[in-house]
């Protein structure tokens, strides 16, 4: 069988991400380390046009060509670890993406080490969490501006929709490491976000309570 998509790492959001391209009418190849998860993941997987492999050649060789992987894990050495282990096996014009939550100049540095092996290296933010990954997530695609027409229509067809579908909460964002920088600026603002609304609650509280109180 030849597979769509392919997707490394299959904590709750790889395997969500992995249902929703699924969902989507696309055929999807995955990949953990953890037999644990590749376990979770085939119970998961029961019904959808979605497939675990047992071990990182036979998911490679089950990919259609230019070969699209997504990794889904933790951001750091077990990015580069994967890089490491799959990098050897992919062709000039296969695309990698980096769905973690990366710094972006780890990114960078990861982005020019693929382009010279002609790996078109992707680094894209995800939010939404485990609800978004399997019914639309925002996505935040960067990288190589030549693996942006072979991803396209598999991210805007799994994106967050609104406006009645009119608007897709996908679209490109720039090259190089620019997809975990804007992920980067989009927590920094929700987490902003969040503490304010959690401060401006206490003082609210603490008012009722006890009263204003002035210093």
């Amino acid at each position: 069988m030849q597979n769509d998509m392919g997707v490394i790492g299959l904590g709750v959001m790889g395997r969500n991400l992995a249902l929703n391209i699924a969902h989507h009418g696309y055929s999807v190849a995955a990949y953990d380390l953890d037999k644990i998860k590749q376990n979770e993941s085939t119970e998961a997987f029961e019904g959808q046009n979605a497939r675990v492999y047992p071990d990182l050649g036979s998911f490679i060789n089950s990919l259609n060509r230019p070969r699209r992987i997504l990794m889904m894990v933790p951001a750091g050495k077990p990015v580069d670890a994967v890089i490491r282990d799959v990098s050897p096996h992919l062709e000039n014009g296969d695309v990698l993406i980096d769905g973690g939550n990366s710094h972006f100049t780890d990114t960078e540095s990861r982005f020019s080490q693929m382009n010279t092996k002609g790996i078109l290296y992707m680094g894209m933010g995800v939010s939404g969490g485990e609800e978004g990954a399997l019914n639309g997530p925002s996505l935040m695609p960067g990288g190589n501006p030549r693996a942006w027409p072979i991803m396209k229509p598999i991210l805007q067809d799994i994106a967050a929709k609104v406006d009645e579908g009119a608007t897709i909460c996908c679209d490109w964002v720039g090259e190089n490491g620019a997809g975990h920088f804007v992920k980067m600026v989009h927590n920094g603002i929700e987490y902003g976000d969040m503490q304010m609304i959690c401060e401006a609650y206490q003082l609210m509280s603490q008012t009722r309570e006890n009263g204003p109180q002035w210093h």
